[in-house]
């Protein structure tokens, strides 16, 4: 992949990080960055990244023909003008979640994608970059626990507030918590389901402990349905500091004959480490170190930039995931201390 070119705009949201990390393990090259102002995680860019340059205008990026790839982790407001505007100048997208912040935004992009046959495609970390979730792809794909019949996916993150920017307790910056953080469990159930669609049966956002920021939805859930299977998911803004890690972030696979359980970032006071899977089924009950467990989002993007392909994530899946996570927000009930509840 060494002859695939990238480039940065917005640096906004430190998964930024991972993003271009991930690329660049693959021998990609990074030919510039760009981002308006200072925000707080450029300044860990520059320790991770320290030769890359930074350039003034973005367009100086945009008009460079031999960038195939723009990276973008932007305020999530901000994220689908700067998607479209890349596509037009005949660039694939690789953007941090939220892809965008309005069923509007989904419409523009969409639209640009069928007019410039560019890629948009949306790093779901949570999956994309946790070896344990591509072991537990395996094992369903082994039969190991008969068909799927529900997913459930819990995303606490710690607040970290001092890290935190403005936009972030601003609702109609950040998308919203449904929009934002549970996307990535909607993309696992849409996954692990085999599902095209899903209809969302109930949802709900709150704010229970920090009422003197309205615009932040520190709880939210969501219960969804397809021909497929059934889902649940909750996500908070409630880890507490003695955890080690940002959060303990789970996901539960039940099948017809067993159940794979997650715990990808730590298994409170048990097994060291990450990456944790239990199996159970009719054979065995164990617990697996999936670590070790390649993964695969950005080799299959970097082809399918090359053969115009969809390995990583077909198009529509990538679509279909914020359209269900925009519907979810738009028509969750308000409670607690939210603006409006």
């Amino acid at each position: 992949m060494s002859d695939l070119k990238l480039a940065v705009i917005g640096v906004d949201h430190r998964h930024i990080y991972g993003q271009l990390a991930g690329m660049l393990e693959l021998g990609c090259t990074c030919k510039g960055w760009w981002t308006e102002g200072d925000p707080q995680p450029v300044e860990g860019f520059l320790k991770r990244f320290p030769d890359i340059p930074r350039v003034a205008d973005r367009r100086e990026l945009l008009d460079d023909p031999e960038i195939d790839l723009v990276l973008i982790a932007d305020i999530p407001a901000r994220r689908a003008e700067r998607a479209i505007e890349a596509m037009k100048a005949g660039k694939d997208v690789m953007t941090d979640k939220p892809g965008c912040t309005t069923l509007e935004q989904l419409d523009a992009i969409k639209a640009t994608v069928a007019k410039t046959g560019r890629i948009w495609s949306i790093d779901f970390s949570e999956r994309f970059e946790v070896p344990a979730v591509g072991k537990a792809a395996e094992l369903v794909r082994a039969g190991a626990i008969g068909k799927v019949v529900q997913t459930v996916g819990l995303g606490p993150h710690r607040l970290n507030r001092h890290t935190r920017e403005d936009w972030f307790f601003e609702q109609d910056q950040y998308g919203g918590v449904l929009c934002d953080i549970a996307s990535h469990q909607i993309d696992q159930f849409l996954f692990f389901t085999g599902s095209d669609d899903a209809e969302i049966v109930a949802a709900s956002v709150g704010n229970f402990a920090n009422p003197a920021d309205p615009g932040l939805e520190d709880f939210g859930e969501v219960l969804l349905r397809s021909n497929k299977g059934q889902g649940y998911i909750r996500v908070d803004w409630y880890t507490p500091d003695a955890l080690p890690t940002w959060g303990d972030g789970r996901l539960t696979i039940l099948g017809t004959e067993g159940t794979i359980e997650l715990r990808k970032y730590v298994d409170i006071a048990g097994r060291p480490g990450t990456d944790h899977v239990f199996l159970v089924n009719g054979e065995r009950y164990e617990h697996i170190d999936g670590a070790a467990t390649p993964l695969s989002y950005f080799r299959d993007l970097a082809n399918d930039i090359r053969d115009r392909t969809e390995t990583a994530m077909s198009q529509a899946h990538c679509f279909k995931v914020m359209e269900l996570a925009l519907k979810a927000q738009a028509q969750a009930a308000k409670l607690g201390n939210l603006k409006g509840a």
